[in-house]
């Protein structure tokens, strides 16, 4: 993606429009909707929790739902444009909506999982909920971090302990490739208009 936009901005179109189309990998898509697709119980195990948080009823749930845009900034300020569980870079959804408009013939974003673009919906920037809301969780920038969609959307309702992950509100984070300290979301987009 990166070496997509960078080429836009050298004014190389045919060469972004080229990237952007080899970065709809099937093999991507195809890991991306093992995570949040159908259950699988190879992927989507469970581990009995030393605490059982409980289900709410919608009406019991915290309010608001979403995180509100001075949460958002505040999240976005303090993970960058990482998934603050397996680290890949991610994108908001406005920079996956102005991509699609400045190369409409080298993005797909259907309505269905399959026919959407395999790169930008692995890289779905997620405003995540540690303790889910359905589970008890607040919209605070406490118990919001940044994810992609698939670790956002393969997790859903359950929490951090019973799927055996280090709670990432509490872990340090640090990237985990070299670069990603330069990642910027590729934000620049939205600010070029």
């Amino acid at each position: 993606m990166k070496s997509a936009i960078d080429a836009h901005f050298e004014g190389d179109r045919v060469r972004a429009s080229q990237l952007l189309r080899r970065a709809d990998i099937p093999a991507i898509a195809a890991w991306t909707d093992s995570v949040w697709g159908k259950y699988d119980p190879k992927i989507h195990w469970k581990i009995e929790p030393k605490t059982v948080l409980p289900f709410l009823a919608k009406a019991e749930r915290p309010m608001p739902r979403m995180p509100t845009a001075a949460t958002k900034r505040a999240v976005i300020d303090r993970d960058g444009y990482h998934c603050r569980f397996c680290g890949i870079p991610v994108i908001t959804s406005e920079v996956r909506r102005r991509i699609r408009d400045l190369y409409p013939d080298a993005i797909r974003w259907g309505r269905q999982n399959k026919d959407q673009h395999a790169a930008l919906q692995c890289l779905w920037l997620q405003y995540d909920h540690v303790i889910p809301n359905q589970r008890g969780g607040a919209s605070t920038l406490e118990n919001i971090v940044i994810t992609c969609g698939p670790c956002n959307f393969g997790r859903m309702e359950r929490s951090v302990e019973e799927i055996g992950l280090l709670d990432p509100s509490v872990t340090r984070y640090s990237p985990r490739w070299d670069g990603h300290a330069t990642w910027d979301g590729l934000i620049r987009l939205t600010q070029s208009l």
